[in-house]
């Protein structure tokens, strides 16, 4: 299943076993070119504002405390959509909510336009069941050794795995999701979340400086740059997170910390603390680990709105810990 494959596809086709001589399905060159929109169109969003940067004082539109707002208030929404809604939530069952909760950060997660919810927790979930391993999704370790090898392992972990077609038998493991109605039916509204995603920033600034102008730079800041720099920072967990970084507990996997990643993927970072403790709503292990996804978790348990909240405890840590 691509990235716009309906999520009805998923129920409606029953999974097949895993083997190794099962024929891969590959992408029809429309879907190809779709997939190829969302990791380009973003780019070319980032141009765009660079431009208008260039051309500030010409009459044109630059870059101000609007701007940087509208920017980091949708980085914010999508991002936790991502990190504490597709997920710990939908992923991991790192805790429990109500239901409008759960479609609320399912579509900010759709916002991020980084896939429907049910393939990006099928890939999530291969993932950890063959971390560093051959099946993996997005392992930097497997395109052979030295210098070239790493290069093009960084490469395909980063973004290139995103153009290879999903291994057989992905759908086995989210029986969950798929029984979801909810779930499917904002997957096949997906189109929507994103353009809404660029629509909104773009509405808010133009009616707050009352021009056209506004409108085309939040959406260009709050839209496509937001979804560039988003994109980059949860590929970096895919590929620099397995390569550098401090490996404080034992994993079967290559799965490191990086604290500069770990600050702006919102807690995401602390990636092979996640690696040991998979289930753990609370990523950011340590005082001074900071994890702002789990620090809005907590707040949602104080207010009653996340429960049956999962967390390591002291003997769990002390048994893999390095």
């Amino acid at each position: 299943m691509d990235l716009l494959t309906p999520a009805k596809v998923w129920a409606e086709a029953p999974p097949t076993p895993d083997a190794p001589t099962a024929p891969e399905i590959p992408m029809s060159v429309p879907k190809r070119l779709a997939m190829l929109a969302t990791v380009i169109v973003p780019f070319l969003g980032l141009l765009g504002a660079i431009w208008m940067l260039w051309h500030r004082g010409q009459g044109w539109v630059s870059i101000g405390w609007a701007e940087v707002i509208v920017m980091l208030v949708m980085y914010a929404v999508a991002g936790f959509g991502i990190t504490i809604g597709y997920h710990r939530l939908l992923t991991h069952r790192a805790f429990e909510c109500p239901r409008w909760l759960r479609a609320m950060l399912a579509v900010f997660g759709s916002a991020a336009g980084q896939g429907m919810a049910i393939r990006w927790c099928a890939t999530h979930r291969r993932h950890h069941q063959l971390a560093d391993m051959e099946g993996d999704p997005h392992s930097p370790h497997l395109h052979g050794h030295g210098v070239w090898g790493g290069l093009r392992g960084l490469w395909h972990a980063h973004v290139g795995w995103t153009f290879e077609p999903d291994r057989p038998g992905l759908a086995r493991s989210i029986p969950d999701l798929l029984a979801d109605r909810t779930l499917l039916l904002i997957d096949q509204l997906y189109l929507l979340w994103v353009a809404l995603g660029l629509i909104v920033p773009g509405v808010v600034l133009g009616l707050w400086t009352q021009s056209w102008v506004g409108v085309l730079s939040g959406v260009t800041w709050g839209g496509l740059v937001r979804i560039f720099l988003m994109h980059h920072v949860t590929w970096s967990i895919n590929s620099v997170c397995h390569v550098f970084g401090t490996r404080p507990f034992n994993s079967a996997d290559q799965s490191t910390n990086n604290f500069p990643i770990a600050i702006v993927s919102l807690g995401e970072g602390w990636h092979n603390n996640h690696h040991a403790f998979p289930t753990s709503a609370r990523h950011g292990l340590k005082w001074w680990q900071f994890d702002a996804s789990w620090c809005l978790i907590d707040l949602m348990r104080r207010l009653g709105l996340a429960w049956n909240v999962r967390l390591p405890n002291a003997a769990a840590l002390a048994q893999k810990r390095r």
